[in-house]
């Protein structure tokens, strides 16, 4: 009926460094708690419970900041970190082993009744105040920079930054640290190593353009 926790709790145990024990996770974590009525409004809503379904999940955002319609789907190992002023929609599908950080939204478009959320693949990485909106699809593997606005598909293993979101780079997925849940990368750092290179690039452009008109003062000086 009712899924237990130990998917939650490793995965937490596994890419936070400030988890001491499995005590201090259950007690202080609203991640966990925020998953934990969750799975409950799930399963009342797949019950039939319509509206009791609702009450949990505006108790879960009461109690933790957290806001998760009972409609989304969510894979094992979900770690929201810090998590206040998360919001999942109720048609999004997020896989396996995500990572998320506060202030993301996946958030959806239009005001039909069908799929309008994103759907997040496995391994992906969200970071802080990133917005995923309408039903586009995250590769797994995926990193998204924080503050990015995301309305296009991500391919798997990309990095996407920016608003709107573009894909900067693309990993290889054979790589070590795309395998081992420890060593998660990091999508600020990404972002910010994104923007400085860019700022290079139109550093760059810029002395190309002001080139020529140098060229020609210098030559109408000597006229």
């Amino acid at each position: 009926m009712y899924k237990p926790l130990n998917d939650v709790i490793r995965a937490i145990r596994q890419r936070d460094p400030a988890a001491r024990s499995t005590l201090e996770i259950v007690l202080t974590y609203p991640g966990l708690h925020a998953v934990a009525l969750h799975r409950l409004a799930a399963w009342l809503l797949q019950h039939d419970r319509r509206l009791v379904a609702r009450i949990v999940s505006h108790v879960n955002r009461q109690l933790t900041g957290i806001e998760i319609h009972p409609g989304a789907t969510i894979g094992q190992g979900l770690f929201i970190d810090h998590g206040m002023g998360v919001v999942i929609g109720e048609t999004t599908r997020i896989g396996d082993d995500v990572t998320m950080y506060q202030g993301v939204t996946l958030g959806g478009t239009g005001k039909h009744r069908g799929k309008r959320h994103p759907t997040i693949g496995n391994q992906v990485v969200i970071g802080v105040g990133a917005k995923i909106l309408g039903a586009v699809t995250i590769g797994d593997g995926a990193k998204i920079g924080g503050g990015a606005v995301v309305l296009r598909d991500v391919p798997a293993y990309a990095t996407a930054v920016g608003v709107p979101a573009r894909t900067v780079r693309t990993s290889d997925p054979s790589g070590d640290s795309l395998n081992r849940l420890e060593i998660l990368p990091d999508p600020d750092r990404d972002s910010l190593i994104a923007l400085a290179q860019r700022i290079e690039e139109l550093e760059i452009r810029l002395r190309e353009l002001e080139a020529p008109h140098k060229s020609s003062e210098a030559c109408s000086s000597l006229l």
